[in-house]
């Protein structure tokens, strides 16, 4: 019996580096892969740009959304592998009598090979999958940036509305020690006194409640920047409002050109492309390779001993080549009809897509221009409005003409008017956010 020499002991690797060498796809980008994300605008606010870089680089959400696109990443070196190789021992309980020795059993080995492109395709499903995945993080990381703003100009107002409410407080305490004073002097009425002192309770529950929203807030600030909920954020005040140009149809084209939410769509629909490629294929038969070794002993017998053959005890060896046959066309056309239907359905979805970044940048456009009209009002009109009657209702108080009701109503309608004017205020950055988030970039593109 002779040894089985290398040349066919290492088939499966010939194989697989004459059909397409084996290798692992690395963790880094692929093809189509973004490089970086969307940008985002911080407006010039220093501590917004540290809570958004700190949410960007702990937020779980993001950190899930990372290790499923390297994990989709993996998908491609087992989608463009071979099959593995089967090997086969036969033994003959009783070996056939050849005419250079008995055959007692064999070794065989086989390689399956797909149909020439099937791998190929099979990569670019994985990879466009992957990119897919990389797109989602992206959108990830948009929500995030998003929901930071939100609550960090939630906070904002927040903080305005609770320094409005102490200043309340304090002109509330003055006016009280003012009717206590002209009750003294017997020129007032005790009703007034206490009905001041009841405003003070009113305006001190007003800035309890307002403190209650600021820790929900605040929570969910921290939840984002995966910080612990407790942990403490110093007073936020806006900075300068940023004014804005609302050219509608360039947002939308903004929005169809770097949403992440888009990019998944186009990268779903050409996934699907992939797959009824791979499709359309499925029914090409696959190629088998093979070989074997049927090893002989030396012939024992009395004639092979007296006159043995000069290949007496030679090894067998065999190559062979098949084909699969591809019997079940029905399964093959249902499998192709099931990927078509899908490259439709991810057709629809894009254009859907398409339509909903259209109307978020639409309704997001006309807030903003409805907000900025009305802050305009409030800063322009109402609020110098209201301060000018409190002023004259204070003199009109200290000279005796008009009762503490009337003060209390041009106070009540300054602080309205001021609290209205930091809800808008507040609103505005947030609809800013809205908007950048709509459209996937920095928005205002001067801000970035």
């Amino acid at each position: 019996m002779h040894i089985m020499p290398a040349a066919v002991a290492s088939l499966s690797a010939a194989l697989l580096w004459a059909y397409g060498p084996l290798h692992a796809e690395p963790l880094g980008a692929a093809p189509g892969t973004p490089l970086s994300g969307p940008t985002y605008a911080d407006n010039g606010d220093p501590t917004l740009a540290a809570l958004i870089g700190e949410a960007l680089e702990r937020n779980p959400g993001i950190r899930e959304a990372e290790l499923s696109t390297a994990a989709a990443r993996q998908r491609i070196p087992q989608a463009t592998a071979l099959p593995d190789p089967t090997v086969s021992l036969t033994v003959h309980g009783q070996p056939p009598e050849t005419r250079v020795g008995p055959q007692r059993g064999g070794i065989a080995v086989q390689q399956a090979l797909p149909w020439f492109g099937k791998r190929a395709d099979r990569g670019a499903v994985a990879r466009t999958r992957a990119d897919a995945r990389a797109a989602l993080v992206e959108a990830q990381r948009s929500a995030v940036v998003r929901e930071v703003k939100l609550a960090y100009y939630e906070l904002a107002y927040l903080d305005r509305a609770i320094a409005v409410a102490d200043q309340e407080a304090d002109l509330l305490r003055l006016y009280e020690t003012l009717a206590e004073a002209r009750y003294s002097q017997g020129t007032g009425v005790q009703q007034s006194v206490v009905r001041l002192q009841a405003e003070v309770t009113r305006t001190l529950s007003r800035r309890d409640a307002l403190l209650q929203e600021r820790v929900a807030a605040e929570s969910g600030l921290n939840t984002l920047r995966d910080r612990p909920a407790d942990a403490p954020l110093p007073a936020i005040r806006l900075r300068t409002r940023p004014e804005t140009d609302f050219d509608e149809e360039h947002l939308r084209e903004l929005g169809r050109a770097h949403r992440p939410e888009v990019r998944v769509a186009r990268l779903r629909m050409e996934t699907e492309r992939g797959n009824v490629r791979l499709a359309r294929r499925e029914p090409w038969p696959d190629i088998v390779l093979g070989a074997a070794w049927n090893p002989v002993g030396d012939r024992r017998d009395r004639a092979g001993r007296l006159a043995p053959p000069g290949d007496n005890g030679e090894d067998q060896f065999s190559f062979s080549i098949g084909v699969s046959i591809p019997l079940q066309r029905g399964r093959y056309a249902a499998g192709i009809r099931e990927a078509t239907a899908r490259l439709d359905a991810a057709r629809a979805a894009l254009h859907r897509t398409v339509n909903d970044v259209d109307a978020a940048v639409r309704e997001a456009g006309a807030r903003l221009m409805g907000i900025a009209t009305r802050i305009r009002l409030h800063e322009r009109a109402l609020v110098p409005q209201a301060e000018q009657a409190l002023r004259s209702a204070e003199a009109a108080y200290s000279a005796g003409t008009v009762d503490v009701l009337d003060l209390l109503d041009s106070e009540a309608m300054l602080l309205d008017a001021r609290l209205e004017l930091a809800r808008l205020e507040s609103d505005y950055m947030r609809a800013l956010a809205d908007m950048e988030r709509a459209i996937g970039t920095a928005f205002p593109e001067v801000a970035s």
